[in-house]
C-alpha cells in the first residue's frame, strides 16, 4: 500500500528508527512534515499487517488486545445501533459523532497503549484498504469497530475475497 510522500524503501531499520522518534513527546515536533510522514508510514504498516492477518486466519479467532472483551462490550453498550459492515465517515467524524466518541475513547487512556494513535480503518468491511475505503481514526476506534466486525461475522469473507500480500518496497 503506497502513500503519497512516503518512501517505499524504508525497511525494518528505518521503521525501528521511526518508532523511536515517534515515542517522543508530540510537543517537540510542531507540524514537522517528516514526522507526519513517519506517522503515516506507521499507520500504513499497521493496516498492511492487519489486512494480511484477516486474509490468513478466521477473524473470529483473532485477539487484538488483552482487553478485547471489555472494548467490544463497552463499544456495543455505547454504540448499539452502529452498523459496522459499512460505516459512513460522518458516524466517525461529524461534530456530533466526535462528541460521542471522545468519552468512549478516553475510557481507554492508560489501558490501551497508543489508544489515540492515528490508525487506518476500512469504511466498508467487505473491501480492502484503498484511498476511497479508508479513514483515519484513533487506535481505540479501530479496535472497537474491527472487534465488532470480527465477532459479528462482517470480516468472515475477507479470506475468500483477498489473499495476503507481501510488504510494499524491497
Amino acid at each position: 500500500m503506497a502513500l503519497a510522500g512516503v518512501p517505499d524503501d524504508v525497511g525494518p531499520e528505518g521503521m525501528l528508527a521511526a518508532a523511536g522518534v515517534l515515542s517522543r513527546p508530540a510537543e517537540e515536533f510542531e507540524n514537522d512534515p517528516s514526522i507526519e510522514a513517519l506517522w503515516a508510514m506507521r499507520a500504513v504498516e499497521h493496516a498492511e499487517v492487519y489486512f494480511n492477518i484477516l486474509c490468513s486466519v478466521d477473524p473470529r479467532l483473532l485477539r487484538l488486545t488483552p482487553h478485547d472483551d471489555t472494548i467490544y462490550r463497552e463499544f456495543r453498550e455505547e454504540f448499539p445501533d452502529l452498523q459496522v459492515a459499512q460505516i459512513p465517515e460522518d458516524d466517525l467524524k461529524s461534530p456530533e459523532a466526535k462528541q460521542k466518541w471522545r468519552p468512549f475513547c478516553e475510557r481507554f487512556q492508560g489501558v490501551i497503549e497508543d489508544y489515540n494513535l492515528g490508525t487506518l480503518l476500512r469504511l466498508d468491511g467487505a473491501g480492502e484498504y484503498s484511498e476511497q475505503n479508508t479513514v483515519l481514526v484513533t487506535r481505540i476506534q479501530f479496535y472497537a469497530v474491527e472487534l465488532a466486525r470480527n465477532r459479528e461475522g462482517v470480516n468472515d469473507g475477507v479470506r475468500d475475497r483477498f489473499k495476503p500480500r507481501g510488504r510494499q518496497g524491497p
